[in-house]
């Protein structure tokens, strides 16, 4: 393809939620790593929460943020794990609509090139809502810059090809036309 035919980037929306217990604004590196990137990318931070690990907290979290037009695209940091407080993907769960196997997958693959068996501990998950993408990666800042910088910093950006996220955003609420 062209530069002549590759369309323009397209900054989008996000929110980061960082799912702790203990954090605060003050010591969320993992929300601080997610927040450089996708600023330095050219996106856009739509709003930044921190959550306790519960999940009607993380389920109401996730649908007011599904259900805001201005928000395309949801990240959260945190409860991905097996341990009994970790019920991030239970939350995300019951909110999506479809999930995308294939992040988790990928997150994992890319994840046992640094850290061998100690990946198949994460849960790291993704799905879509009402049109929005929801991604669940692990509590560590070097768990979100494989996350941004290996799957999302190509998927968001829509000259990335063969295919992206951003060029389907449009047809995400086909099934209600």
């Amino acid at each position: 393809m062209s530069d002549a035919t590759k369309p323009e980037f397209r900054p989008v929306n996000i929110a980061v939620m960082t799912v702790s217990d203990s954090r605060t604004f003050a010591d969320d590196k993992s929300g601080d790593t997610l927040v450089a990137r996708l600023e330095a990318d050219g996106h856009i931070l739509a709003d930044r929460k921190i959550v306790k690990d519960e999940v009607p907290l993380i389920t109401a979290q996730l649908k007011a943020w599904v259900d805001d037009p201005a928000i395309e695209v949801v990240i959260s940091t945190g409860g991905t794990g097996v341990t009994g407080r970790d019920v991030t993907p239970e939350a995300f769960a019951e909110v999506w609509e479809k999930d995308i196997p294939g992040f988790g997958e990928l997150f994992r693959w890319i994840s046992y090139q640094k850290i061998k068996t100690s990946t198949v501990q994460s849960r790291a998950c993704a799905g879509v809502a009402n049109g929005t993408y929801l991604f669940a990666l692990p509590g560590s800042p070097g768990a979100c810059k494989d996350g941004w910088d290996e799957i999302l910093h190509d998927q968001l950006d829509i000259r990335h090809k063969p295919c992206n996220f951003v060029e389907l955003m449009p047809r995400l609420n086909e099934h209600l036309k």
